[in-house]
């Protein structure tokens, strides 16, 4: 725990963060403010349903057709505040993520460290940043060690900046990214006065990108819009030639455009979206993007990381191993002299105040061991950062009488490296490090050195050291990961483990957890010396990458991607950043991912919890799934419709006009809910986790996905005009023939709504699962359905009629088995499966 003291800084205390708000008012980057209502009421306005609605609502109102007139503007309203209730339900689950995922800032106040929104930051602030971190407002730095900045979002440089408070430089600005260290600056900018604020009002037009199925959907619907716009004109162009009455041909060709407008699509797409990345939140999982949602169920391998992510991020000091006695021994407490110097070199070799896991092992272990602190006698004077292949960083410290100490530790191989050892030596070592790592531990080699002057070499490895020991942390597997493992398996997903550690440690902890293919590995720099072809195939074969580094990951990334995989990628570090963007799905940690991962991630485990991504897949699955449903469902059911108003209409049969707009809208308010209510509140189907993950390339809107739907329409639409050649035969009036025809309807619509709730199980199976709104849906339709029948002024409104029990009897048999025959189809799916 990083204590405030080690700053001597107090910071604000609460009056005067209250005093500095009212003064230079809060965090927050305000340019142009989007209004809600305003934009909602503007996208509808812009709906081409609505303006069907508002021009054939005005035809009827002009040819003195008041009834119909108010009808469609009422229609207008209803179908207005659906999809504002959609629109809310969306924004507000988007706006909960926000609020999830907004950044939050340590900041010292009252002497103790407080973790705060970062919008809630103040000018006078003590703001502590470390790496990984994204720097929330622009000020000045009081204390740093080893602290470096990445400030190319501003300068364009990509190589990082070190700065602290001797240098000219020692200022911080919003926005840009901690690459090494820690420092506490006081904040002198915030908001718009920052350096990033004032060039803020150019992100406004950055446009967000489409997704492949947002692409296809709007492209559909414009299309459809397209043909709708042509039929329209050709059917008001027909019957004005025939019949010489303007308003009456341009309703009758209203009436087909509205019906051929798949309104529902995109309203669905947004609405599926939205509640599943707000279900997803209260699982744990928060999605930064909504489009994330439909990625998830096409995941083929996941890029898990070994620390925190597999293992537990415990880091306890475990053995200690010193050349001079050539032992290794547990740590417990009690140590020889030898054992001592290891473990305070490797302090030493430590940041002064301590943020990773084993520093602050290491930290507490000298604290307990030591009878002297020496800590507060020594000021750090120069240091090398993680660097090198493999990595180690080196520090230098000095008292006030001159004494120098400098120590490093990193991976073993490289302190090895800059050592002077014997070969019996090198090869005792390796066997150490190979028995260590068979066991698990995660190693760090501790070296010291000598040097005089301050003209210090450039590279820390031009040092010459005294290689001291291994110090060993043990960093246990989580209980959950096997069955995590099995779950991936099961859903064919693929595994693999890419980490900084050594082989021997990376496989040691592969082996515990049954991790497939354990037994295999690479390591970054084997990786490095692969044509891109070589590691296409190989990256297949291999599970476990050791010694990884930022080229290294992204490398194994994109060779994934080569092979028309979707990868997600797990990370928490600065290092993971390349490789998080680079993947399909960049997953962050939420409680040990650096601010850096999490910006470049879609995706965040808010638990650090594997097991959470087996959930976020089955959601993205389900969420594909039911949307798959309700698109396909629409499509089936406006097949019907436009033939029903169509085809009387181009042959010229006994009642060409069986449909007015009314009757379409009407049918359209009775569809809307089934589609975006009903199919978004559907369950997870039983077997869609042992299923293989769908091609990311599949879309609803090819012929062989929508083949099904155009054939349940057809014979929906068979149904219909089956019915209403009957009731000519039978010599029924046109409003009995209308009534039978729109009760067939009806009925489809119902068994539709049942028999797609699953395109592989039967209907008697779907009726088991668990979707309250499905019998509140149909309830409301049948009662609606029997008020048109039997309420004299609905049906005189409607043109209806009401049936005989023959009639009901009739249509509703006929729209029933228009859907059923699906069953019967999907039957025979099932056995040949068997």
């Amino acid at each position: 725990m990083i204590n405030p003291a080690d700053f001597e800084i107090q910071g604000l205390s609460d009056e005067a963060v209250e005093q500095s708000r009212k003064t230079h008012g809060e965090n927050i980057m305000s340019y142009r403010k989007k209004d809600g209502f305003w934009d909602a009421l503007k996208s509808i306005a812009k709906e081409p349903m609505v303006i069907l609605l508002i021009v054939a609502s005005s035809i009827y109102f002009i040819s003195g057709n008041s009834g119909d007139g108010i009808f469609l503007a009422l229609a207008i309203v209803l179908v207005a505040s659906i999809s504002f209730y959609q629109d809310s339900r969306s924004r507000i689950a988007l706006e909960k993520l926000k609020n999830l995922t907004q950044p939050k800032s340590k900041v010292i106040r009252n002497g103790v460290v407080l973790e705060i929104k970062s919008e809630e930051l103040v000018i006078g602030d003590s703001l502590m940043i470390e790496e990984g971190n994204t720097i929330p407002a622009d000020g000045t730095i009081v204390h740093s060690n080893d602290f470096s900045v990445n400030e190319s979002l501003l300068t364009g440089e990509s190589l990082s900046v070190f700065k602290d408070t001797s240098k000219e430089d020692n200022q911080i600005f919003g926005g840009t990214t901690v690459a090494s260290g820690l420092a506490v600056a006081t904040i002198t900018k915030i908001g718009n006065n920052t350096r990033l604020g004032k060039i803020g009002k150019s992100m406004e037009s950055i446009q967000e990108e489409k997704t492949p199925l947002e692409q296809q959907i709007t492209s559909f619907v414009k299309n459809m819009s397209i043909w709708g716009g042509i039929i329209f004109l050709l059917v008001w162009a027909i019957n004005y030639s025939q019949s010489g009455a303007v308003l009456d041909s341009l309703l009758k060709a209203l009436t087909l455009a509205m019906s051929i407008l798949p309104e529902e699509i995109p309203v669905a797409f947004t609405t599926f979206m939205a509640l599943g990345a707000w279900r997803l939140m209260k699982m744990g999982i928060v999605v930064k993007q909504m489009k994330t949602v439909e990625t998830l169920g096409s995941a083929t391998v996941i890029c898990a990381d070994k620390t925190g992510t597999i293992t537990q991020n415990k880091m306890q000091l475990a053995k200690l191993f010193t050349l001079e006695t050539g032992r290794v021994l547990p740590y417990d407490g009690s140590l020889s002299p030898a054992e001592e110097e290891l473990l305070t070199t490797a302090m030493w070799a430590s940041e002064p105040i301590p943020f990773d896991p084993m520093e602050t092992s290491l930290h507490a272990a000298y604290s307990t061991t030591t009878t002297k602190d020496l800590r507060p006698h020594y000021n750090m004077v120069h240091e090398y950062p993680l660097g090198g292949k493999p990595p180690m960083m080196t520090h230098v410290f000095q008292n006030k009488e001159g004494h120098r100490i400098i120590a490093a530790k990193g991976a073993p191989e490289a302190l090895i490296a800059t050592s002077k050892l014997s070969a019996i030596e090198k090869k005792q070592l390796s066997e150490i490090i190979a028995q260590l790592g068979r066991d698990g531990y995660r190693l760090l080699g501790v070296g010291q050195s000598y040097f005089r002057g301050n003209d210090y070499p450039q590279n820390q490895q031009d040092l010459s050291f005294a290689f001291k020991g291994i110090v060993a942390f043990y960093d246990p597997p989580k209980e959950n990961i096997p069955e995590v493992l099995k779950d991936f398996g099961k859903a064919g997903i693929k595994v693999k483990l890419v980490t900084g550690d050594n082989a021997a440690t990376a496989m040691a902890i592969a082996k515990q957890v049954h991790f497939p293919g354990y037994d295999k590995s690479m390591s970054g720099e084997e990786l490095m010396k692969l044509s891109d072809s070589e590691l296409e195939q190989k990256v297949m074969d291999i599970q476990i990458f050791t010694r990884m580094f930022p080229e290294a990951k992204v490398r194994i990334v994109n060779a994934i991607k080569a092979n028309k995989e979707v990868v997600a990628m797990t990370g928490d570090g600065v290092n993971d950043g390349p490789a998080l963007k680079a993947s399909h799905i960049g997953i962050a940690m939420g409680k040990k991912g650096t601010e850096i991962a999490k910006q470049a991630a879609l995706l965040i485990l808010v638990d650090d919890d594997l097991s959470k991504m087996v959930d976020a897949i089955a959601m993205g699955r389900k969420i594909y799934g039911n949307l798959k449903k309700a698109i396909q469902y629409i499509i089936s059911i406006h097949i019907p419709i436009i033939l029903t108003v169509f085809i009387p209409l181009a042959l010229g049969w006994a009642y060409p006009s069986i449909f007015s707009p009314s009757h379409v809208i009407l049918l359209e308010l009775i569809m809307g809910p089934t589609c975006s209510i009903i199919y978004e509140n559907e369950p997870m189907e039983k077997n869609a986790m042992v299923k293989k993950p769908r091609p990311f390339t599949t879309t609803f809107f090819k012929f062989r996905e929508l083949v099904t739907s155009i054939i349940q329409g057809l014979v929906i639409t068979l149904g219909a005009l089956m019915v209403y050649q009957y009731a000519i035969y039978q010599g029924f009036n046109e409003a009995i023939t209308r009534t039978m025809v729109f009760m067939v309807l009806i009925s489809a619509n119902i068994f539709l709504t049942l028999v797609n709730r699953s395109f592989y199980y039967s209907m008697w199976t779907t009726l088991k699962y668990k979707n309250n709104l499905v019998p509140l849906i149909i309830s409301i339709t049948l009662i609606l359905s029997g008020l048109l029948l039997v309420v004299s002024p609905l049906t005189v409104f409607f043109k209806f009629e009401t049936l005989t029990l023959e009639q009901v009897s009739t249509s509703f048999v006929v729209g029933m088995l228009s859907v059923m025959w699906y069953e019967l189809a999907k039957w025979i799916k099932r056995s040949r499966n068997i």
